[in-house]
């Protein structure tokens, strides 16, 4: 794979054999990151458990102290009074059946959250081929289905973001942005891991954080210790 000179010179600050404490990482990650645009901080973290059974799913969403730096556009299913709460709460859309067609008819998806109340989930759930696959079919656990919509919207404007575990046990998620700077990224970051550490499932046996890397969008991976959180 082709590397350009400003990730090759950001590679030479990286230990590739070490394990770097979170403070020591959040630097690394901030200085790696010198492309001209804000670049997204990510972490990947590789659990010890098997996203093919039902049970050892990890699956969740947490409000990040210092948000995520970007503006979401939710998409909400509702109707009635629960139609006009979300267009008062900042929903970018919010309507019923003809969003549904919307998407199944002309591919449409400018949006980055979807939020459902329950009574709603009949019509939703015919979007669950598209939607799934995509990471967007709300969920209660995800707190995306729910009676609260204006709570859930406000949650979401302000940095909520769903974790889950991909096909090979790895968690993607946003921290922020490289011009949070270290700190913020720190407390992001720790939020984080604490909420995957609470979702850790009964049935999870051995180690169960395997790994964690940090990385911004044009960054090499910087491997995180995280033994003492």
């Amino acid at each position: 794979m082709f590397r350009g000179k400003k990730y090759k010179d950001s590679a030479k600050l990286i230990d590739r054999s070490m394990q770097y404490e979170v403070p020591a990482a959040m630097e690394l990650v901030v200085k790696c990151a010198t492309a001209k645009f804000d670049e997204t901080v990510e972490a990947h973290i590789k659990l010890g458990v098997d996203s093919r059974h039902a049970d050892p799913q990890v699956r969740g969403a947490i409000v990040l102290p210092n948000g995520t730096g970007k503006t979401r556009k939710v998409l909400v299913f509702a109707k009635d009074a629960k139609l006009d709460e979300a267009k008062e709460a900042g929903a970018d859309y919010a309507g019923g059946m003809e969003l549904v067609e919307k998407i199944q008819k002309e591919n449409w998806f400018d949006f980055d959250v979807v939020v459902a109340s329950p009574d709603m989930m009949g019509i939703v759930g015919r979007l669950g081929k598209v939607l799934g696959p995509k990471g967007l079919m709300p969920s209660p656990k995800a707190g995306t289905v729910t009676p609260n919509i204006a709570a859930a919207i406000k949650e979401i404007k302000a940095g909520k973001i769903e974790y889950r575990l991909d096909k090979t046990n790895i968690i993607h998620c946003p921290i922020g942005k490289a011009s949070f700077g270290p700190e913020k990224l720190e407390e992001n970051f720790n939020a984080l891991l604490g909420a995957v550490i609470k979702a850790k499932p009964a049935a999870a046996k051995g180690q169960y954080i395997r790994s964690c890397t940090v990385a911004s969008t044009m960054g090499p991976g910087i491997k995180v210790a995280t033994a003492k959180v």
